[in-house]
């Protein structure tokens, strides 16, 4: 399968995927523990993310450095379209790392989404600017003095799962999904094959067809 582009291939699995279904094809190709910690949710419902991981990496600090925010900007300013930040705060209840400023700049530079191992703020304000932010809680204290930026476009692990560079990240309102970045082209046109059988299961089941008979012929649960 060929896409014209990246854009169009993350525009179509958000259209036609779920998690679920990506899950078991990670799964049938060896790929058993690429969903992140289940705490880590979206915080409107229905959003859903498809993109490749900008990573980010950052710390607990118990001072003010001197420029609190340098590699933290320089990340985002970084960001290019098509990606999604994939923050490791190391699970960090201190502060609110993502928030509404952070998601303006991250969408003005054509990022898809933001996924928060720690805790962001400005809810409100994200969901006014339809910035798909998935979190693992809220806190209105900022990051100045309690969380620092060291690193960034290097492998992190967030929601308990190592992301690198480039893989690509499929969220919904069930979890997050990484697919290493290897196997996506394999990955894809078997998921989307899976939802055609699915579908096809879920309308003979509707007209009364035994569970086990749908599953002989489609292989698809």
């Amino acid at each position: 399968m060929q896409f014209v582009s990246e854009k169009e291939m993350f525009d179509l699995m958000e259209e036609k995927l779920y998690t679920g279904v990506v899950a078991d094809i990670l799964d049938e190709l060896g790929y058993r523990n690429q969903a992140m910690r289940q705490d880590i949710r979206p915080i409107e419902r229905d959003f859903v993310i498809a993109g490749r991981a900008k990573t980010i990496l950052s710390v607990d600090v118990y001072e003010i450095p001197e420029d609190p925010y340098k590699m933290e900007i320089a990340s985002i300013d970084s960001l290019k379209e098509g990606e999604v930040v994939v923050a490791c705060t190391n699970r960090s209840i201190n502060n609110g790392f993502w928030g509404e400023l952070l998601s303006t700049a991250s969408m003005m530079r054509g990022a898809r989404g933001a996924i928060i191992d720690g805790i962001s703020r400005d809810t409100k304000k994200i969901l006014e600017l339809g910035f798909k932010v998935f979190t693992a809680g809220f806190k209105p204290l900022d990051s100045r003095g309690r969380g620092l930026v060291i690193n960034y476009d290097c492998p992190v692990a967030c929601g308990d799962i190592l992301v690198h560079p480039g893989d690509v990240i499929f969220a919904d309102c069930d979890g997050v999904v990484v697919i290493p970045k290897a196997v996506v082209m394999d990955v894809i046109p078997k998921a989307l094959d899976k939802v055609d059988r699915e579908n096809k299961s879920r309308d003979e089941l509707k007209q009364g067809a035994y569970l086990r008979d749908v599953f002989d012929k489609y292989g698809a649960l």
